[in-house]
């Protein structure tokens, strides 16, 4: 077999590499259940007229159909791009069957046909939560959502910090409605002023002059609203008073930014030095069923990622024509935040294998005793491995080097155990059915390099 050709944007792990992104989807899985979310997995495929509603991911989507079909069409349907357009076909299908507010968690593959990039996979893993109600969901439930991604992000303290920017639908639109943008153009501007991470104000400006056919005036109150941005929502310079500065009147402008008050304050607590939570009134997220509040969310020195975790309010997706299901959900994106992570060797593990001790290996007659010791270790739950020849115990122990196994288990003639710590030398009588090593050394620990400057 010719050496293979490695094909971009499908990520593979090495085993260190692998062991992080493992640890990170243990802890958001248990961190979103002591909230209370039950987890679920959705088939992998959709069919295509639900995946095919918005035509701007008509060219994203893969395609499945069998290589020996007859006329060799498609079998109408694809890999799912996202983990929401399942989850909405999940609620409808399956809500005879479930309890609402029904509180989900979702960690599964998904698949993209777009142009590999820095943070952006054709191959790529998702942590959604949502808070699905049926016809109803009260507000609070947007705090709520935020909080369990909060407490999520900060159980990840190996990651470098986040900033959670958070926003609300029916702030900017009541804005852009008080200011006299009307119809369709209100969907214009927030698609315009959504492009400010990318895009100087400049060009935003003649955009929403050019695109959106607001006014010079109306352009630089959007520009203003948009400029907006602040973790506290009380303070004189703070973001309800700097909006409320603007002179702009409008009842959903009002409900949007008592919202998003609330939002703010009913998340400080959780908020510290590595991870954030600010008002960041430029946010508005392109598509176009969320109603109220917003997320995006940035890592500190890999801006040029794009938001990692993102998400919304939604009060319609879900419907079966009687009743709606709205709901509130935010998304991090697994693969997007850790890739660029241990490819740069920024973060990695303390060993490559989860083996705490090798049994060495004395001659292949005393293999069964050394598998005896392994399984004595073992059912105490101590990982292990037995060494795979009977080298000199010199090898056996550079072979430990190697990989990061921090002790090396001998077994004497007399039917006497010492184990040894390679890292300091010391060796000491041991018994197979006792010896248990430091708590941090049971298992591999995630490590973290300096990062650059």
């Amino acid at each position: 077999m010719s050496k293979p050709t490695p094909l971009s944007g499908f990520p593979e792990f090495l085993p260190d590499q692998r062991f992080v992104e493992t640890e990170v989807l243990a802890t958001l899985a248990r961190t979103f259940e002591l909230h209370g979310f039950a987890g679920i997995e959705t088939r992998a495929v959709e069919p295509l007229d639900q995946l095919l509603r918005k035509g701007e991911t008509s060219k994203e989507v893969y395609v499945l159909r069998r290589l020996h079909e007859e006329g060799g069409g498609d079998a109408g349907i694809g890999l799912h791009f996202d983990l929401t357009v399942p989850f909405a076909r999940y609620v409808l299908e399956h809500a005879g069957r479930l309890e609402f507010p029904f509180r989900r968690y979702q960690i599964q593959r998904a698949w993209r046909g777009e142009r590999p990039q820095e943070g952006r996979f054709r191959e790529f893993t998702q942590a959604d939560i949502d808070i699905v109600g049926r016809d109803v969901l009260p507000f609070h439930h947007d705090v709520e959502v935020t909080r369990v991604m909060l407490d999520a992000l900060r159980r990840l303290e190996f990651l470098p910090g986040l900033r959670l920017q958070v926003n609300n639908r029916k702030l900017i639109q009541g804005f852009y409605a008080g200011i006299g943008v009307e119809g369709d153009g209100v969907d214009e501007v927030m698609r315009i002023v959504d492009k400010l991470d990318k895009l100087e104000p400049g060009k935003v400006r003649a955009m929403l002059v050019e695109e959106a056919g607001v006014t010079d005036d109306q352009a630089d109150q959007c520009l203003a609203l948009a400029t907006i941005h602040s973790s506290d929502d009380e303070a004189d310079d703070g973001f309800v008073a700097r909006v409320r500065a603007l002179g702009v009147d409008h009842p959903l402008l009002d409900e949007g930014l008592d919202e998003l008050a609330a939002l703010v304050r009913g998340c400080a607590d959780l908020a510290d030095d590595r991870v954030r939570i600010e008002a960041d009134l430029s946010i508005a997220r392109g598509l176009d069923y969320y109603t109220g509040t917003v997320f995006e969310t940035r890592l500190d020195g890999f801006e040029s990622l794009g938001s990692i975790c993102s998400g919304g309010r939604y009060d319609s997706l879900a419907s079966d024509g009687r009743t709606t299901y709205p709901g509130v959900g935010i998304s991090l994106g697994v693969s997007r935040l850790l890739v660029p992570l241990v490819q740069r060797g920024l973060v990695g593990a303390s060993r490559v294998v989860p083996s705490a001790v090798l049994v060495a290996l004395a001659d292949e007659e005393s293999r069964s005793a050394s598998d005896a010791i392994a399984t004595a270790l073992r059912s105490r739950d101590i990982p292990c491995e037995v060494a795979a020849a009977p080298q000199k115990f010199g090898k056996q122990i550079r072979y430990a080097e190697r990989r990061g196994i921090p002790f090396v288990w001998f077994a004497g003639a007399d039917g006497g155990h010492e184990v040894k710590d390679i890292r300091s030398g010391e060796q000491v009588a041991a018994d197979p059915a006792a010896w248990t090593p430091p708590t941090e050394d049971l298992r591999p620990q995630v490590t973290t390099n300096e990062r650059e400057q």
